[in-house]
Formats: structure tokens, sequence, C-alpha cells
């Protein structure tokens, strides 16, 4: 709540006015596309032109975008607030039709309804999306035990409700279409529940180190048949990479295993997949993104890795990864996984159109002098 009153609400209220919005909107869809991300969910704000808005951005730059206008009816601030029940599915509902209006199929947008957090949201509200998510097919996405005292804030706030998990299974949101953010401090009777239901779990390593949220056990999740992917929480993370959020996956798994022994640890593949096949499980569109098979969407970035020349200086490429020649495949993919960045991402593709390119992808140099075809 610290982090949601000093930096969050203000920002976010300032949405309210559209030039604005789409000074800041655009930059963060040009950035995420930089990186390489092809599919982001976004948690917009209250507002339904800056929600409708950014949903229009996404669409015409060409990221596939999960785009929720956020319901909180409750702790918020009294300027930067649903004024009631009825107000929050109203405006949920509109920022839907809107979708439906740009997007019929969800081919490449689709809404997803966001009440932010338990604790910002009444029993009522949160019924009322549970509702709104049965009516219309929409998936919905919250953030769940990030930290100790927001676990104990829910405790206090809702007494009649079992565990945090509860509190979204009660009010029909903890469904297959849930995805849920952070999920640190989940009970084992919390995590059976959330398996049962085939609820998402988001997990955001950057952030939770940033703000001292936990450790999650992403180990403990993954052994237990509980879908996982990468998320970058900005701003409560500090990166709007992937790549850089798979990089804090491995090191937090690694944290973990200093005191749970080495099974915790993460390696380089199983990292990729999170943020990758486990992400596109996380959304529900496994069959369409997230890898290369036959039929899928064409979703890709194409990564060039510098190669340094007999002087020591770096002939091809930009960046931190220094190729010297002798590297093994998985060598290769390592060294970019952990020193990585933008620079090496030399174009992005999403359903086969190109979004980002850093130079003309036909004419680069390669290491023998040739050019690119």
């Amino acid at each position: 709540m610290d982090w949601l009153e000093t930096y969050t609400f203000p920002m976010e209220s300032s949405f309210r006015d559209l030039q604005s919005a789409s000074r800041i909107y655009n930059r963060v869809v040009a950035r995420t596309l930089s990186h390489g991300t092809t599919t982001a969910c976004y948690y917009a704000t209250t507002h339904v032109p800056a929600t409708n808005l950014l949903a229009d951005i996404c669409q015409t730059r060409g990221q596939r975008a999960f785009v929720g206008r956020v319901c909180m009816d409750q702790l918020s601030p009294k300027d930067y607030c649903d004024e009631s029940v009825e107000s929050a599915v109203q405006k949920s509902q509109a920022c839907i039709d809107h979708v439906r209006k740009i997007d019929p199929t969800f081919d490449l947008i689709t809404p997803i309804i966001t009440p932010r957090f338990a604790p910002t949201c009444s029993v009522e509200a949160l019924k009322a999306m549970g509702d709104l998510h049965r009516e219309t097919g929409v998936p919905c996405q919250t953030h769940i035990s990030e930290n100790k005292s927001e676990c104990a804030l829910v405790k206090e706030l809702f007494p009649a409700c079992a565990s945090y998990t509860h509190v979204y299974d009660e009010a029909g949101l903890l469904t297959s279409q849930m995805i849920l953010a952070h999920a640190i401090h989940l009970s084992a009777e919390e995590r059976a529940l959330i398996k049962l239901r085939d609820a998402k779990v988001s997990h955001c390593p950057a952030s939770n180190v940033a703000i001292t949220s936990g450790r999650m056990k992403t180990r403990e999740l993954l052994n237990e048949g509980i879908t996982v992917g990468l998320g970058t929480d900005v701003s409560g993370g500090f990166t709007s990479s992937m790549l850089n959020e798979t990089r804090e996956a491995l090191l937090m798994s690694r944290h973990v295993a200093m005191d749970d022994g080495d099974e915790a640890k993460l390696s380089v593949e199983e990292g990729l997949y999170l943020a990758t096949k486990g992400g596109a499980k996380v959304v529900g569109l496994e069959d369409r993104i997230g890898g290369f098979e036959v039929g899928m969407d064409w979703d890709a970035q194409l990564i060039r890795l510098g190669t340094v020349n007999d002087d020591g200086d770096l002939g091809v490429g930009e960046g931190l990864v220094d190729i010297f020649g002798g590297e093994s495949w998985d060598d290769k993919m390592a060294k970019w996984v952990y020193t990585g960045d933008d620079r090496n991402t030399v174009a992005v593709w999403v359903k086969g159109r190109l979004v980002h390119q850093r130079e003309e992808i036909n004419s680069w140099k390669m290491g023998s002098g040739e050019k690119s075809s």
C-alpha cells in the first residue's frame, strides 16, 4: 500500500489526461516490443478512455495484448476510485465492448477483467467481477500473496474467508482463465486450490526483490503442477525486459536454493521456458504462441550476438555478449540469458508482422564480411 499510495496511484490518476496517457503508453508498448515482448498483459487505470487508448495503441503498433481496466472501490484515493460496484461493472463492460469493436475475435487484443487486488476491492466488487467473468468469458488478472503485510491485511478485511486464495475463489474469479501475479506466500492448501481450479501464476522476481516482498519458490509450484510464467510487474519491478526477468528468476531460484538445496535451482532452459511457453500457457495461448511448431503464429525475435575479432574488438553486433568462436550452442544461449539486452534484439515479429527493427536486417555485416539474405 505504501508503494501504491506514493507512486502508483498518483501516476495512474494523471491518465485522465489522454495526452499524458498517449505519451506514456506509446513509449511503454514501443519499449516492450524492443525487448522482444510479443504478448503483454497490461494493468491500465480506472479510466475508460485511457484504457481504450492503450488497446488502440497495442493494435496499431502490432503487439498482442491483454488490456484491463483496473477495478478498485476501497482503500484508494477518493478521486481515483470506482464510485460504486455498479460503476465498476459498467466501466469494465465498456472496455470489453471497445475491444470487441476494434478486434471482434480477440485475434490480437483481448480485454481482461482486472480487480487490482483484494484489499482495494470490496466483497461485492469482487463478486461482481466474478459474475462479469462468467457472463462474458473474458479472462481475468489480479495480485495475490505478494508480501506478508498484504496477506495480513487481506485476513483482516476478509475474516470469513479461509485464505487469500479463497477470497478470489468465493468471488468466482479463481478459474482456469485467472492470472495470479506473485503468489509468494501461499500455504499448501492454497496451492492445492490453485492447482484444482487450474489458475495460472505470473512470477515477478525483479519486483519481488526490489520492494522486498519475498522469494517465490518456483520449483515448488512447478513440482505441484501449477502453471507458471514470468512477469515484469513494472514498475514495482525495475525492468521491462523479459530476458532480464529470466535472469532474475534464475538468480531468485539460487537464493532459494541456499536454504532449500540445489533442487530449487532453475536451469537456463527452464528460465527460457517460463518466459516463452510458460507465459503462453499463463495467458491461455499455448496452442498459438511460445514455440515454433508448425501452425503456430510467427511470434519471434531475431537475436544477434557480438562476434569478437582477432584483435579483441567487437566485429559484429552490440552489447555485452562476446562470442569468441569456440562456444557451444548451450554456451551461447547462456551468455545471452545472463549478459544480453535489447541491443541483441535485431528484429521482432508478431503474427508475421515486423513490429520492431534496430536496423536493416537484410544488410548487416556478417562475421565473414558477407551480407545476410
